[in-house]
């Protein structure tokens, strides 16, 4: 039920974001600055700047306070800024909306993957992170109607539709979704509600995950495919363009449809294989993650170079596949190495570095794409992740019962 409930925010969370990058052409009619790439693109990047500098902050919050009020007040802010876009009529509006955007929606993820993990055990954990990240890519393509509606009614109902769902749907979350902390076995009941209390302080909890060695390996290997991610979340379709010969139009919902249905896909088959797997095996885990990651290397091979429309195809089909299996292992893995109460943190701090890790490569395939060598600097993303794969089967090796605490 808990993953359920938090699958429609996690759905939210990516339409209200992915939203306003599908209908800037119905937006420049009303706000010249939007006629501007440029201010376009500060539209977008103020967002992730911002939601990448308070992921760090909004695992802390996380891991000292309710998260249930967390995610209802998350979603219920992120929403209302959505319904109040619809009113902008200026840039400067929107920039401060979008700002506040980003603040807001970087609170959800760290506490909702936390609360996951604390109501599944390691027979299911996997598969339950993987079905509540396939409604971040249902999202993410449902996003891209946007448009649609913007053209069908206009780009204010099209916010106003959506800011309306969401503050609603905060109200379900207050009626139906329940806080649960995990407990070890080893202290009773009234001692871990004693420690709930009583939260580690903010340098105490920063210097254990920083003095972790395996966590900082989980770092690399976090913000290493995630330059592929985001480079294919934002890039695909310019790329499909390029290399197919074909119109945007028919591109950009090619490219998001197969991208984000096969990343489905890997989420739901990654946590099944995950979850079968740490039973026979205490890397399973790492494994599963691992074969993902394999995937996306000749995929990204292909993505760059190949001018086939079958290649090409396949070559997004695989790294959504790939991809999805790597998404749905973060969290779980991170549970091998991390104890409870710093889990939050520890995401927050992964999900800064891979926001991080893609606004540097969304800029720099931006310069490849003006240079016309977009397909030849993603193809080279190919040996990056391979050697950051080395290192994580190389070195990240959890013990059973060994965890930060």
């Amino acid at each position: 039920m808990v993953v359920s409930l938090l699958w429609v925010v996690a759905l939210l969370n990516y339409m209200d974001r992915q939203m306003l990058s599908t209908m800037r052409p119905a937006m420049q009619a009303d706000i010249a600055e939007l006629k501007m790439a440029s201010n376009f693109g500060y539209l977008m990047s103020v967002f992730l700047w911002i939601y990448g500098l308070m992921s760090p902050v909004s695992g802390l919050i996380a891991d000292r306070i309710n998260r249930k009020w967390l995610i209802v007040g998350s979603l219920f802010v992120w929403s209302a800024v959505t319904f109040f876009m619809g009113f902008a009529s200026t840039f400067t509006q929107l920039y401060i909306l979008r700002a506040i955007m980003g603040i807001s929606e970087a609170l959800y993820i760290p506490a909702a993957l936390s609360m996951i993990i604390d109501y599944h055990s390691d027979k299911t954990r996997s598969l339950a992170i993987g079905v509540h990240m396939t409604g971040l890519y249902v999202g993410q393509a449902l996003g891209g109607f946007g448009a649609m509606i913007s053209s069908s009614y206009s780009w204010q109902t099209a916010f106003h539709m959506l800011g309306v769902v969401g503050v609603g749907y905060s109200l379900v979350l207050i009626l139906f979704l329940k806080e649960k902390r995990a407990t070890q076995k080893n202290i009773t009941i009234q001692a871990s509600e004693l420690l709930r209390h009583q939260p580690v302080s903010v340098v105490r909890s920063i210097m254990a995950l920083l003095s972790n060695f395996p966590f900082l390996l989980i770092l690399l290997y976090f913000a290493v495919p995630s330059l592929p991610g985001w480079a294919i979340k934002n890039w695909v379709p310019t790329l499909f363009a390029e290399n197919l010969k074909i119109d945007m139009n028919l591109a950009g919902p090619l490219a998001t449809i197969v991208t984000a249905a096969s990343s489905l896909l890997g989420v739901l088959l990654g946590g099944l294989l995950s979850d079968k797997w740490i039973e026979q095996n205490i890397r399973g885990r790492i494994y599963t993650s691992a074969i993902g990651i394999a995937l996306t290397i000749p995929s990204l091979l292909l993505l760059g170079l190949a001018h086939s429309f079958v290649y090409v195809l396949s070559a997004a089909f695989c790294f959504g596949i790939g991809y999805g299996m790597f998404d749905a292992n973060n969290m779980p893995i991170l549970c091998q190495f991390v104890g409870s109460r710093y889990r939050a943190t520890a995401y927050g701090l992964m999900n800064m570095v891979g926001v991080f890790s893609g606004a540097l490569i969304t800029s720099f395939l931006g310069k490849s794409s003006d240079n016309g060598s977009l397909g030849a600097d993603l193809a080279k993303l190919a040996f990056v992740v391979l050697g950051a794969l080395c290192i994580q089967l190389l070195f990240l090796r959890p013990v059973k019962g060994k965890q930060l605490n």
